[in-house]
């Protein structure tokens, strides 16, 4: 197993009261997490709720079963718990009956789905944590930096998602092939009882060749032949269920800089290389300098959530075409960095950015230095 930077974090609230809440894609790795941290663990007992049967045992209320069903454990993973009905409803009735003297820490495949059942039963009683694909810094623990340098190409096209690193050239296309067909929109395609997933796969596509683009959504309706509405509910649900994330424009309204555009990336690459059917070495492809962007802009991301750093990020953009790929403000402090696949270009801090604020840092990153975002 991979080690998993958040583990420290989730061990923290462990012996607090609060459900503990994991949410992630399909396949990032929850049950192998729930597995690791709780293997040695006295009192522990993990429960798949894609068994019928401790579904309904949990969608019937009756706390009776449900201390059959739990037995002599106090400490209850409840994993793929997005499978009960009204989760959040059952989880509560646990977390306020004073009889029921268990710790419960509950994973969910899918944002939207989990996240609605449990987030208004669950106000003030829950504690949630995100899984990714995944880091650089997690692959490293099992290989070493020098592993991460040498196949850092195979990451960019091939992507994180644990079960994919250690697979043969063809095995990782097969792997990929199966992530990035319906499986991908399993959630969304059973909540929202959509009839053509394909529609999802040309949105997708479209945004997979727009990665590092200000994107239109008004110009993707017109391409995928859906209603404005309908294009931007679709891409919030793919944002809730971990496909992609979208950053939006750091402003404090000057005149020249954009100021409600968003940027769309991929969780995973290997992910949007497979929507797209791209495979190629790097030096034969026109979009390493998008790829690159998304990778170091996930790492990041991944690093601060995973390290429970409380930062916000964005991009910058003026009319006049200055630009910064990745803000980061953490208590009013700000950085920036410049994002460039060749480590000959050395990127220059805009003029007009750096006239009207105070930039803590400022780096270009680039293959041979992006570890330096791991701070």
């Amino acid at each position: 197993m991979y080690q998993r930077e958040i583990i420290p974090a989730i061990l923290k609230w462990l012996d607090k009261k609060e459900v503990i809440a994991i949410y992630g894609a399909r396949q990032v790795g929850k049950t192998t997490l729930l597995e690791y941290m709780l293997k040695d663990m006295p009192g522990s007992r993990i429960i798949s709720c894609d068994r019928p049967a401790a579904e309904e045992v949990l969608e019937d209320l009756n706390l009776t079963q449900i201390r059959q069903l739990f037995g002599s454990s106090t400490i209850i993973a409840l994993d793929e718990a997005q499978n009960v009905k009204n989760i959040g409803r059952v989880l509560k009735i646990i977390y306020d009956d004073k009889s029921f003297n268990y710790k419960i820490i509950a994973t969910g495949s899918s944002s939207f789905d989990l996240a609605n059942k449990i987030s208004e039963p669950l106000t003030g009683r829950n504690i949630k944590f995100k899984l990714f694909p995944l880091s650089v810094n997690e692959i490293q623990s099992k290989k070493d930096w020098l592993w991460i340098r040498e196949n850092l190409e195979q990451l960019l096209i091939f992507g994180c998602y644990p079960e994919i690193i250690d697979l043969a050239y063809d095995e990782k296309i097969i792997k990929l092939e199966h992530l990035a067909s319906d499986y991908l929109f399993k959630d969304i395609l059973a909540s929202e009882r959509i009839n053509n997933p394909g529609v999802l796969r040309k949105l997708l596509k479209a945004l997979a060749l727009q990665i590092g683009q200000i994107v239109s959504i008004g110009e993707l309706s017109n391409l995928v032949g859906l209603s404005f509405p309908t294009v931007e509910k679709y891409i919030d649900l793919l944002e809730k269920t971990f496909v992609i994330f979208s950053l939006s424009t750091f402003s404090s309204n000057l005149r020249n800089e954009i100021k409600k555009s968003k940027k769309y990336y991929f969780w995973d690459l290997g992910i949007r290389n497979a929507l797209i059917q791209s495979y190629g070495a790097l030096s034969n492809r026109q979009d390493i300098g998008a790829m690159w962007e998304n990778f170091c802009i996930v790492e990041k991301i991944k690093f601060n959530s995973n390290h429970q750093k409380h930062r916000s990020v964005y991009y910058w953009r003026t009319y006049d075409g200055a630009e910064i790929d990745l803000i980061e403000v953490e208590n009013e402090k700000i950085s920036a960095f410049e994002i460039k696949w060749n480590p000959k270009k050395i990127a220059r801090l805009p003029n007009s950015f750096a006239e009207k604020y105070d930039v803590q840092k400022f780096l270009t990153i680039n293959p041979k230095n992006f570890n330096e975002l791991f701070q």
